[in-house]
């Protein structure tokens, strides 16, 4: 830490850790939660996510279990936070703009196939 002894910060820093408030596994479930429920990110994403803010990548393997229902899931809570504002537009803007807005947030292309087929917006 710069401005204070080795021994000074190190100090600090084992009796933050001894006191729960540094905490990699929870810093970690947090940012899964905020990219997941939040961001609407896919996994891939989230994972994306968490390792730019940091978090080493053994603790994001160990937290972030890919899981394929999960996020076809959260892709279509997205897709109906979307469509409200989505519907006066015609079929083919709103199959654009919702192909748009699942490749943004990392879902697969197989994803939102079957995402738009689910929703009556056949994929070309």
């Amino acid at each position: 830490m710069r401005g204070f002894p080795e021994h000074v910060a190190s100090s600090a820093i084992n009796h933050l850790q001894h006191t729960g408030l540094i905490n990699d596994l929870a810093l970690a479930e947090d940012l899964k939660r905020k990219a997941i429920t939040t961001k609407f990110l896919s996994q891939g994403s989230a994972r994306r996510f968490m390792l730019a803010r940091g978090i080493p990548k053994e603790i994001v393997d160990r937290t972030l279990i890919y899981d394929e229902k999960q996020d076809r899931e959260n892709a279509k809570k997205l897709i109906d936070r979307k469509m409200r504002t989505l519907k006066n537009y015609s079929p083919e803007k709103i199959k654009r703009r919702l192909y748009a807005l699942l490749l943004r947030k990392g879902y697969s292309y197989e994803t939102i196939k079957v995402l738009l087929k689910e929703n009556n917006l056949k994929e070309d």
